[in-house]
């Protein structure tokens, strides 16, 4: 039953992502306020539990619910993982790619495995200009012809 839930919620994320995906200064919007509204939430109900009142003392109205501050960690981690900002505000995406990979985390490699991979790049960076050349004479080629 967990991994149905799971699977439904991880087919959201991706459907919402994609729509959202066509109007990035929308997502961008989306994506801020709901990170702003989270952590106020987050900090707002530490205040709340350290001060020991932890009944919804004081609250009234529709929006006053909505934006008391539990409720509001609530929904806005919810719109930030159907959105699938959760993750990547919060980790970054470098982070979960290296822990798939198994890679060491950047801070955790040694200079000398930086300079490694920064070298293989570059080479990786030559053979693509060499095949743009390549590709470029192919074309002049056909184009003559």
């Amino acid at each position: 039953m967990f991994i149905s839930i799971v699977h439904f919620f991880d087919k959201l994320e991706d459907r919402v992502r994609a729509r959202l995906s066509h109007r990035s200064i929308f997502y961008a919007l989306i994506g801020g306020m709901m990170v702003i509204i989270f952590w106020r939430g987050v900090w707002h109900t530490a205040d709340i539990i350290m001060s020991g009142d932890v009944w919804m003392q004081g609250i009234y109205g529709f929006w006053s619910t909505v934006f008391y501050e539990p409720i509001s960690v609530i929904w806005s981690g919810a719109v930030l993982l159907m959105t699938g900002l959760f993750v990547s505000s919060f980790i970054g995406e470098r982070i979960v790619i290296s822990g798939l990979k198994n890679e060491k985390k950047v801070t955790d490699r040694t200079e000398e495995e930086v300079q490694n991979e920064e070298s293989k790049i570059k080479i990786l960076n030559s053979k693509i200009d060499v095949l743009i050349e390549e590709v470029i004479l192919i074309k002049d080629e056909l184009a003559k012809k």
